[in-house]
Formats: C-alpha cells, sequence, structure tokens
C-alpha cells in the first residue's frame, strides 16, 4: 500500500477492549503535530501541495507508456532505477500530507473544520496520486526476464524487493482506465462511508449515571468495579447502538458490495482473499490459524470464562462482567508518569536500544494521550512517512490495560521506526508481521509487572488480566474474523437487514465465548461500532496471528542464549523488504506449519491452568 494512503492503513486497536476511569488529575501529554505542518493553513503545506501536484504531472509526463522502452535500453538499470526513486518521492510526499490531515481529524472527528480539511485533502491527495497510478501497472506489465535483469545491478536493485512484491498484484491488476476510476470513485465511495461512520460514532451519546458520556468513556464503565455501573453502561451502549442501527447497516451493506464489485472485477474468489494478498500471507495459513483457535474455545475461552463466573459466585457471567476487574482485589491507577517508567523499565530490560527509541516518543510529544470528546476511540500507532517519525494516540486512564495498550502501541512506533530505513516503498510491513512488536512489547511489559509482585491476590489478577487480553486479541479476534465472512458471503445474496446483522453477531459470539457467558438483550447491536468491519474488512485477524506468532518467539526468547535481540531487530529493520517466512526462519519457526498455532494457544492454555490452581485467598 502506498504511503499516500498512510492514514488507512493506520494500526487501531479496539476500542471494545475498554479502559477503567481516568486517573486523578492532568498533565497527559498531547502531540505535536508540527514535525509535519504548524498548521492547517501553513504555507508549509500550501507549497508541498503545489509541488507534489507540479512533480506528479511532471513524473507522468516523462514516463507513461516509456517503460517499455526503458526496459529494453541499454542502461535499463540506471533508468528505471531513476523513475522508482522519483516514484518513492512523491510516494513520501503525498503520503506526508494525508498522515499529517488524518493525525489532525483523529484528535476530534467531530469539528467541522477538521473534518472540511481531511475531506479537502483526500481530494487533493487522490487526484494528485491518480496520475502516478500507471506506474505499478506498466511495471508488472514488463517482461519478468526483462525486469529481473534490470533489477540485478544498481541503482534499481535497491528497490528489487518492492519489485517483487508488487508483482504478486499482477494477476488482480484491470486497465488503466479502470484502475483510475477506482481510484477516483473511491472518495465518494468507501472513503465517504468511512467518514460518516467515523463522524456518527463520535456523535453518539451514552445515558449513564446521569451524565452524557460519548463512547470511549461508556465502554470504559464496562470494567468498574461495581455491576450496577457495569450493567447500566452496558445497557446504555447497546440502546444507544440499536437506535443508530439503520445506519450501521446501510453503511455495513454499502461498504461488503462495495467490496464484492471490486473483487469480482479483480477476480478474487473468496470474499477474504484481497486481504490476504495485501498481507502477503497464504490464504490457508489463516485457515489453518482459525481452524486451530475455533478447535481450542473449549479449552480457551470457555475454560476460563467459567473459571471466572465461579470466583463471581455465579454460573454464568453477564456480558457486562467479561472485562470486570476480579473481586476483592484492590484496583491500581497509574499515574501516567509510573505508565511510561514501567514500559520503558521492561523494554530496557530486554535491549536498551529498544527503550532509547521508545523513550523519544515521551521526550519529543509523539503521543496523544488524553481523552477527548470527539478524540477517536481505542489506539493506533500511525508510521507517517519515513523521513519524519511515527505518532502514537491512545485514550490513557490508568488501569493496567492502559498500560498494556501504552506497551502495545510504543511497540508499533520502535518497530515503525526501525523499519523507516527501508524508505516509503518498503517501510510499511504486511500485517502478518505488523502486530509483532507490538505484542512483543506488551508481553515484556507483562512479564515485567507479573516479576515485581509477590502479592498472591495481585498477582492473580495480572495473570486473569493477561489471558483476557490474550482471548480478546486471539479468540475474539477470530470470532470477528467469521463474523465478517458470514457479512460478506450473506451479503451477496442480496442486502442484510440491521437484524439480520444482529443475528450473524450473535451467532460467533455465543460460540465462541461458551456457555459461561449470557449474550442476553442489549448486545446484539455490539458489532455495530468497531471500526476494523468499516475501516479495514478482514484485518482483525491480524491480531491473532500475531499474539500466536509471538507466543512462540517469546518461548524462542526465552531459551536463547545469545543473540536473540539482534535477530529481533533485524527482522523489525526489514519493514516489508523481505516475506515473513523469511524473517521467522532465523527463529526456527515456521507459520506454515499447522501445528505452529498450537505452540502459542498451549501459551495461554498454560496461564489458564496457572490460574485454576490459584485459590482466591
Amino acid at each position: 500500500m502506498s504511503q499516500s494512503s498512510a492514514f488507512a492503513a493506520d494500526i487501531v486497536r479496539d476500542a471494545a477492549e475498554a479502559h477503567a476511569p481516568a486517573p486523578g488529575g492532568g498533565g497527559l501529554p498531547e502531540w505535536n503535530l508540527a514535525d509535519l505542518y504548524p498548521a492547517m493553513d501553513s504555507p508549509a503545506l500550501t507549497a508541498d501541495l503545489a509541488t507534489a501536484e507540479r512533480d506528479a504531472a511532471s513524473f507522468a509526463a516523462d514516463y507513461r507508456g516509456r517503460l517499455q522502452a526503458l526496459a529494453e535500453g541499454a542502461a535499463a538499470n540506471e533508468t528505471l532505477g531513476e523513475a522508482v526513486a522519483r516514484y518513492e518521492a512523491l510516494q513520501e510526499l503525498l503520503g506526508r500530507i494525508m498522515s499529517y490531515a488524518g493525525l489532525v481529524y483523529s484528535g476530534d472527528t467531530s469539528d467541522p473544520a477538521r473534518a472540511k480539511f481531511y475531506g479537502d485533502m483526500q481530494g487533493k491527495i487522490t487526484d494528485i496520486s491518480t496520475q502516478l497510478l500507471f506506474f505499478q501497472l506498466e511495471l508488472n506489465r514488463l517482461d519478468d526476464a526483462l525486469l529481473d535483469a534490470a533489477a540485478e545491478k544498481a541503482p534499481l536493485s535497491r528497490w528489487r524487493p518492492w519489485l517483487e512484491d508488487i508483482r504478486k498484484e499482477k494477476p488482480y491488476e484491470l486497465s488503466d482506465e479502470l484502475e483510475r476510476l477506482f481510484h477516483e470513485k473511491s472518495m465518494t465511495g468507501r472513503a465517504a462511508w468511512n467518514r460518516l461512520f467515523d463522524e456518527t460514532i463520535a456523535s453518539l451519546r451514552f445515558q449513564v449515571g446521569g451524565k452524557e458520556l460519548t463512547l470511549e468513556p461508556a465502554l470504559n464503565l464496562m470494567q468498574d468495579t461495581s455491576e450496577d455501573i457495569r450493567r447500566e453502561a452496558a445497557l446504555a451502549v447497546g440502546a444507544t447502538l440499536k437506535a443508530n442501527l439503520r445506519t450501521f447497516a446501510l453503511v455495513t451493506n454499502t461498504l461488503a458490495k462495495d467490496k464484492e464489485i471490486s473483487d469480482r472485477w479483480r477476480g478474487f474468489h473468496d470474499v477474504a482473499d484481497a486481504r490476504h494478498l495485501s498481507n502477503r500471507v497464504e490464504p490457508e495459513v489463516v485457515e489453518a490459524l482459525v481452524a486451530s483457535v475455533v478447535a481450542a474455545h473449549p479449552k480457551l475461552s470457555h475454560r476460563y470464562y467459567k473459571l471466572k463466573a465461579k470466583w463471581f459466585g455465579k454460573e454464568a457471567l453477564d456480558y457486562w462482567d467479561r472485562n470486570a476487574p476480579l473481586p476483592q482485589v484492590p484496583s491500581h491507577v497509574y499515574a501516567w508518569d509510573e505508565a511510561r517508567d514501567i514500559v520503558l523499565s521492561a523494554y530496557s530490560r530486554f535491549a536498551p536500544r529498544m527503550a532509547e527509541i521508545a523513550s523519544r516518543f515521551f521526550e519529543r510529544n509523539w503521543i496523544d494521550a488524553p481523552v477527548r470528546p470527539g478524540k477517536a476511540p481505542g489506539a493506533f500507532a500511525h508510521p507517517t512517512v519515513p523521513s519524519v517519525h511515527p505518532y502514537v494516540l491512545v485514550n490513557f486512564q490508568g488501569k493496567t490495560r492502559d498500560v498494556m495498550t501504552l506497551a502495545h502501541e510504543l511497540g508499533h512506533g520502535v518497530h515503525q521506526v526501525l523499519a523507516g530505513a527501508q524508505g516509503a516503498l518498503m517501510a510499511p510491513t504486511p500485517l502478518t508481521l505488523a502486530e509483532t512488536a507490538s505484542v512483543f512489547g506488551e508481553m515484556l511489559t507483562f512479564r515485567a509487572l507479573l516479576a515485581g509482585t509477590s502479592d498472591p491476590e495481585k498477582k492473580r489478577a495480572l495473570l486473569a488480566a493477561k489471558v483476557e487480553d490474550m482471548l480478546n486479541t486471539v479468540v475474539r479476534q477470530i470470532a470477528f474474523y467469521s463474523f465478517e465472512r458470514k457479512v460478506h458471503i450473506a451479503r451477496k445474496e442480496g442486502e442484510l437487514t440491521a437484524e439480520k446483522l444482529c443475528e450473524l453477531w450473535m451467532s460467533v459470539q455465543a460460540d465462541s465465548l461458551g456457555p459461561s457467558i449470557r449474550l442476553s438483550d442489549g448486545y446484539e447491536s455490539f458489532w455495530a461500532y468497531i471500526p476494523h468491519f468499516v475501516h479495514s474488512p478482514f484485518y482483525v485477524y491480524a491480531y491473532a496471528f500475531g499474539d500466536c506468532l509471538v507466543n512462540s518467539l517469546y518461548g524462542v526468547y526465552q531459551k536463547a542464549e545469545t543473540g536473540f535481540a539482534e535477530r529481533y531487530f533485524a527482522l523489525l529493520e526489514a519493514g516489508g523488504a523481505k516475506p515473513y517466512g523469511e524473517l521467522l526462519a532465523p527463529f526456527g519457526l515456521d507459520a506454515r506449519d499447522p501445528a505452529f498455532w498450537g505452540i502459542g494457544l498451549e501459551m495461554i492454555e498454560g496461564l489458564i491452568a496457572e490460574l485454576e490452581a490459584m485459590e482466591p485467598g
């Protein structure tokens, strides 16, 4: 994916696994976007837009229809190398502009001025980037032997991995005219429906405890220590979403149909094939992951929630108790500085270099932490472009999960910084490995917290929280993937009513969570607020892929005597320049092996067994 669409490629964590009430006091950092542009009306931004428009037109004039002749020339490696270098520079510039627009918008999606700015930038960048579409299409029409020969020598050899990578898309590419039509229509099609979803979610208000809350604080209350508050928050969320289901159903139906049209024209057969291609992962690998997780439901989620219900003295937990804090365990509210020190200390124990990179995010205002009305829910790390640096958004409210989310997003940030040296075309990491550094960072932080806890009840609470995070990351995300598959397959037969969408949602949730979670009225509409279904269809399995992979990777780390950190940094530094199989080979891991997924799932099972052996005090 080109960096001109960088915001669409953000790593966005699901707000469903929400956090707890905000810590007292203030002082949470807000990001400084001046490293991209000083303001929405800055002369620098205006100048860059003009430069991008001029350079894109010049690039098209110089190269459209000429790549075949250049490839046949005596100095093809030099002429094509110069062309790719100019193309990469344009992608960098377009990515910089759209990264800024996306980050400004995410800071307050309810602000009309920001929404207009974001929409205007989308329109201008779409118009400019349309002039560049021919380049990949013409490259992919070149004879393989001709292009391979040119890519053997510098300067074109620098981009050989990228050339080999885009070749994978060749069978699904259309004519220049159709590609331009798809690209230009995206702004009034998929992008417009994405924006409608974002602005609708930002405008919703939930009545809890006599107060009007936005989505994030309302979801947060589902982890309150009071069951009455959890119930009231859950019912309020369900009621408000239900009142708006007509809009959410329309968005879902339209986007599913839009995707079906695109898939049909491009020749994709399965509803998730396009995602597998963009992830550079074989469909059978994903199928093996899904089958392994579904088969493990009884010994993972069903087993854990039965145990948790027992702790709560119930036959079954209501859905608003699924992520409730354990009874009779005092909760700890972390100050921002405390959370920062915990994460950086855990990173440093693994490798000082990792902590040094992560510390820049705190020192240089690359993090936006407060909860604000209109701010994007959940959390993400945005890579922006290699010439700048990533930014992290969290909604920090002081609970253990907030610390883990911070560790997660900083893992992404470290990965993005290290991969930046690959340049705008090869720095983006396919989703097969995009969650590796983030989940590994979480694991390091969890292990550090656990090692520093001697109180048995606090240790039990930490273990339980980690198991719940793993279930949310693996079992829940695969259930999301199954829901999406059902929706997109059913949509081929006709439009789906809101009631049908709710029915499909409840079917996968009941399966994945098991009999110890009571899914009563109100929960059927919870599918409606999950942004992944709208922004990145079928993205969600990347979380499960990353968690299981990291469980295996962490097992290698625990047994490795020397050299693990060096191999780990080499994996991150590669960005998208190498396939995931090649990057995992130095660790002795092979995700194509059906037994691979069992290794990661066994770690979760082991933690549940450890919890079963710990009787509450």
